[in-house]
């Protein structure tokens, strides 16, 4: 066989391997398929490139890419342009951690398994709730469990979702939801945010959770304590909450809002957009819901002798292949992004996420203020976090291409998605807008509205 581990195999590799095998050409391998359906002649592809030629030319392709580095974002709807402290990077890129497998073994994986442990530990402080997980896919995909574990812990069928929950979350919720032949109702929006009356007619004794976004998909802080009592007002209805982790460094956290799950996507705490992945969705509950998480879960200990230890604790992976008695059917998680966001909450600090959170509440309120000076059509029927809607009487495509012309990334086409939004700009302004980018934005986007 090739010893060499980077290069194609010989001429001679190829005569061992085909004399081992016992047959006298590669030809020979496919004489069982008939000779009427293989293809005959050459592929039409171009021809093999010299590495130096390869890298090259990848390397142009990839300079065609607009990126956040070099060109101002006020493009969010899930994936954003944060702040990532450099030692985030460092820590990750670390063997023991950027090749780790599953901790199974506890007496050779404790610094792994501390690692999701204080994860766990952070998530459980922001959103305020009893126990986390050691992570997930991502946002959308820890939702879609949330509903599967609503409707195995009450055992009812019905899963109302509002319809300010991100459209890709709530396709993904569907899906799951599909398989288990639950049914999944959407609750209409009034004001930007879920409405409370329609709410109120479709919660019922056959309601197993209502899915919320806090802050919603369109940046507006949903009214999560009216929201909790309609829900409760079923005996066992759950309320799950989709949260961004950075907005609760201010608002404040679903679990003292009486939610019963908090999920959420981590990328904001960092995790950079990556042309969208891989993310680290998060997974928290109450206590008495522990038992039924998906996923795995560390806890804290003592070994013999009395000194602090991490394992795996309460379930296995075999409780989730056990077809219609498991749990769930995820029996992995995102350990490697979950460190990122572990490192990133560490860096910054109780503090330091506070701030930038604010900066993020602070300069979208400036964009709006510069925005409505300018007479742009700025759709605010509800407080916000750091995305807001902007009405453009024109198809978002073609203002967006114009915004790229001058510089700036654009915000989200929200009628890619919802009908009612059409010719509707999402746009998302975080930490790393300064002042000088988000006034140029709106004047270059005044300018291309008013031509």
């Amino acid at each position: 066989m090739n010893q060499f581990r980077y290069l194609p195999i010989t001429e001679q590799d190829r005569k061992e391997m085909l004399e081992v095998i016992g047959v006298d050409s590669t030809e020979a391998l496919f004489s069982d398929v008939p000779a009427s359906v293989r293809f005959k002649g050459e592929l039409d592809v171009e021809e093999a490139l010299a590495e130096g030629d390869l890298f090259k030319f990848m390397s142009q392709l990839a300079n065609k890419n607009v990126n956040t580095k070099e060109t101002p974002s006020f493009l969010g709807a899930g994936v954003y342009d944060h702040y990532i402290p450099s030692v985030v990077n460092h820590v990750i890129s670390r063997s023991e951690f950027y090749t780790a497998y599953t901790p199974y073994q506890p007496e050779i994986s404790q610094g792994e398994l501390q690692a999701i442990f204080e994860f766990q530990t952070m998530i459980c402080e922001l959103t305020g709730m009893d126990v986390a997980n050691s992570s997930m896919y991502d946002g959308p995909t820890a939702l879609a469990e949330a509903a599967l574990m609503s409707a195995g812990t009450t055992r009812k069928k019905k899963i109302l979702v509002s319809k300010a929950v991100h459209p890709e979350a709530r396709a993904v919720v569907q899906s799951y939801a599909t398989g288990q032949h639950l049914e999944v109702i959407e609750v209409p929006i009034k004001d930007g945010c879920t409405d409370l009356e329609a709410l109120e007619q479709l919660v019922d004794g056959e309601t197993a959770s209502v899915l919320i976004q806090y802050p919603n998909f369109y940046g507006h802080i949903e009214p999560l304590k009216e929201i909790e009592a309609l829900t409760h007002q079923s005996k066992k209805a759950m309320l799950v909450v989709s949260s961004n982790p950075l907005a609760l460094g201010l608002l404040t956290p679903p679990g003292q809002l009486g939610a019963d799950i908090v999920v959420g996507d981590c990328q904001p705490l960092g995790i950079p957009a990556s042309f969208g992945g891989p993310h680290c969705g998060y997974f928290a509950t109450t206590k008495k819901n522990m038992r039924k998480v998906p996923g795995r879960l560390v806890g804290q200990t003592v070994d013999e002798e009395g000194q602090r230890g991490f394992v795996l604790t309460l379930q296995a992976r075999e409780q989730h292949i056990r077809r219609d008695k498991a749990t769930s059917n995820i029996c992995s998680n995102q350990a490697l992004n979950a460190l990122a966001s572990s490192v990133a909450m560490t860096a910054l600090g109780k503090h330091g996420l506070q701030e930038m959170a604010h900066q993020n509440l602070q300069k979208a309120h400036y964009a709006v203020k510069l925005m409505k000076e300018k007479g742009l059509d700025v759709k605010l029927e509800a407080p916000f976090f750091n995305e807001f809607v902007v009405y453009c009487g024109r198809p978002i495509t073609e203002v967006n291409r114009q915004l790229l012309d001058k510089g700036f990334i654009g915000g989200y086409d929200l009628g890619r998605t919802e009908p009612d939004y059409k010719d509707h700009m999402l746009v998302a302004v975080t930490e790393q807008r300064s002042a000088k980018e988000i006034e140029a934005f709106v004047d270059a986007l005044g300018g291309v509205l008013h031509d």
